[in-house]
């Protein structure tokens, strides 16, 4: 019997089903619109269906020609330098063999790019990752813009590739959709141990050798990296939405388990399509009730701030308006259940001794802060997925998962929270609005209050650090890093020298309209400040000297500067004109960067549901 949900997600659903109701309401009518009992490619003309068979060969180019059953389009992320998705070189081959034992015809329709983070972390390249989420969705939508298809598998894991995959699949949401991960590689390097080389090379205490060693016994072999940033955010989030297959989430690479639940992914696709016994398109999948069972699951666990942008474009491209308010009013009353690194000292494989996904949706479900009654991938219900699958005798099947916890240290029940409200919170005040990722920040660590040292650029940072400037209480902010500015980079490559600097006993703490995600530590972190600096948001008037006040627990953010000084100021900087951002493949993204909306919108460059809000916001 399902729990009855808490009284504050059933007013947050409430409130998201009612703000969404017209842009919802004209999604799902262009989906069904979009919905045929037949075969997609059996509307083609004949030069157009020969063009989609002419290199097939045997029984599928017999099934692709028949157009009676369904076809299964394979989008992929696979490249081999990345080691999260090295692993799925092999999938497409199990999932046409799968498809075709199940009645389908499955056909790779095409690549997506997959850019790591981790390889492009305080490099001119940083500056694309985000716009190659939108660069994924788009190309997402040209593998499937041909027709033939019925349903799609979408291999991907990390960072901006799976909110972008499934952006894409949610323009074609008359299809199913399942999403198809690769899995961990197996525990490194302890994460204490790594964290303390990297403060230690920052401080010039160790060298590059030790630095490389380091990193090496940290990322070492084919799998996701194993701490719970974005990549492992998206896994865990997507899997309680209802889009992957009941435990997939975190099966290492390279195991039988990992290959049977790939085709099992191939045969669940066919059963789902619109030619199957149950049909359940991914806009079906992505309603309101998921959404916040998507941001539930991401607070419970600590998870990656960027999702507080990308489970807003998501949920935009369902038609379906995501507030920063309703992740605050949520963030209130979600206990924090898991503790893993950056928030802790275990990895995501600990995660998964402990209990894994399967303890955590159980808990949630049973305190009513997940919606249960949703549709999902694997049938109608959230249930099913408190089952984690196993091989017996090579077939797999589902069984109960851990009820008890198997490592109190890492996973918790919700009678026994590490923290009262979740990992995120929303900050508001005259510098704009902010996000803070408080799970892994001490609680006396929680409010700064110390002058500001401004900076526009990541490396005059390190060079004030290394030149001993910043050895004081201060709060380092660092603008000009909005999506407008130059694409929103990432500024962990910074966590290490302000470790360092909080370690000698200063008070520290950065504000910045760039991102930090997942990988953000134990500074305190105002990040996302929004307007950003380049749309003359307040951060922008903020001088060397002034005091600045982070106050996590209020939920503040301000200089503390009387408003008619602050208002008699003008920007002393700007981001780089569209000509200096050039280099690194910048300059092909110049009409993104100029397209893009604000932070708490998604920074998406899709049309928004809150368009005239965001003009407002630019041009106030």
């Amino acid at each position: 019997m399902s729990v009855p949900p808490n009284p504050v997600v059933a007013e947050v659903t409430a409130r998201i089903v009612a703000r969404s109701a017209v842009t919802r309401a004209d999604y799902l009518a262009r989906m069904a619109a979009a919905t045929s009992p037949r075969p997609m490619r059996a509307g083609l003309a004949c030069s157009n269906l020969a063009h989609g068979f002419a290199a097939c060969a045997g029984p599928d180019r017999l099934a692709v020609k028949g157009t009676a059953v369904p076809g299964v389009a394979i989008v992929s992320a696979y490249n081999d330098m990345l080691s999260a998705h090295q692993p799925l070189q092999e999938f497409p081959a199990w999932i046409k063999e799968a498809v075709r034992e199940s009645g389908g015809v499955a056909q790779f329709a095409g690549g997506v790019p997959a850019m790591c983070d981790g390889i492009t972390q305080g490099r001119a390249g940083m500056e694309l990752s985000l716009f190659s989420r939108e660069v994924i969705a788009m190309a997402t939508g040209v593998a499937l813009a041909h027709d033939m298809f019925d349903a799609a598998l979408l291999l991907g894991v990390c960072d901006k590739i799976v909110p972008g995959l499934l952006i894409g699949a949610l323009a074609f949401g008359h299809l199913p959709a399942i999403l198809v991960p690769a899995g961990p590689m197996a525990s490194g390097l302890p994460n204490s141990e790594k964290a303390r080389v990297r403060q230690a090379f920052a401080e010039g205490r160790a060298t590059r050798d030790d630095l490389l060693a380091a990193e090496s016994a940290s990322y070492h072999s084919a799998g996701t990296c194993t701490f719970y940033g974005t990549a492992n955010s998206n896994q865990l989030v997507v899997e309680v939405m209802g889009l992957h297959l009941p435990g997939a989430s975190f099966i290492p690479p390279g195991t039988p388990l990992r290959r049977a639940l790939t085709e099992a992914a191939g045969r669940r696709a066919v059963a789902i399509s619109a030619q199957g016994p149950e049909y359940t398109p991914v806009s079906q999948v992505i309603d309101e009730r998921a959404v916040v069972n998507g941001v539930i699951a991401l607070l419970a666990t600590g998870g990656s701030t960027n999702h507080t942008l990308h489970l807003v474009a998501i949920a935009a491209a369902a038609g379906i308006q995501l507030t920063w308010d309703d992740f605050s009013d949520l963030s209130a009353v979600v206990p924090l259940l898991a503790r893993i690194y950056p928030n802790g000292q275990a990895d995501i494989n600990h995660f998964v001794a402990a209990g894994g996904v399967q303890f955590l949706i159980s808990e949630l479900l049973d305190a009513g802060l997940l919606h249960a009654e949703v549709s999902t991938v694997a049938g109608p219900g959230l249930d099913r997925y408190r089952q984690e699958p196993v091989l017996d005798n090579g077939v797999l099947t589902w069984r109960d998962g851990l009820r008890r916890s198997a490592d109190r240290d890492v996973l918790r029940p919700f009678a026994d929270p590490f923290a009262p409200d979740g990992g995120l919170r929303m900050l508001a005040g005259n510098l704009g609005r902010a996000v803070i990722k408080v799970s892994a920040v001490a609680a006396e660590h929680r409010v700064v209050q110390a002058p500001a040292r401004v900076f526009t650029t990541q490396e005059a940072v390190s060079e004030a650090f290394k030149a001993g400037e910043l050895d004081r209480d201060v709060v380092i902010v660092l603008r000009q890093q909005g999506p407008r500015a130059n694409g929103m980079p990432e500024l962990h490559a910074l966590t290490p020298a302000l470790s360092a600097l909080m370690s000698r006993g200063h008070r520290v703490a950065l504000v910045t309209d760039g991102r930090m995600s997942g990988a953000s530590g134990k500074i305190p972190a105002a990040i996302h400040c929004t307007p950003e600096a380049a749309a003359g948001g307040p951060i922008a008037l903020l001088h060397d000297g002034d005091l600045v006040r982070l106050d996590a627990d209020s939920g503040q953010v301000d200089v503390l500067v009387d408003a008619d000084v602050l208002a008699a100021r003008v920007p002393v900087d700007a981001p780089a004109e569209d000509g200096a951002w050039t280099g690194t493949g910048r300059e092909l993204f110049t009409a993104l960067r100029r397209a893009v909306g604000p932070a708490d919108h998604g920074a998406s460059v899709f049309g928004p549901a809150f368009a005239a809000d965001r003009e407002l916001e630019y041009t106030a």
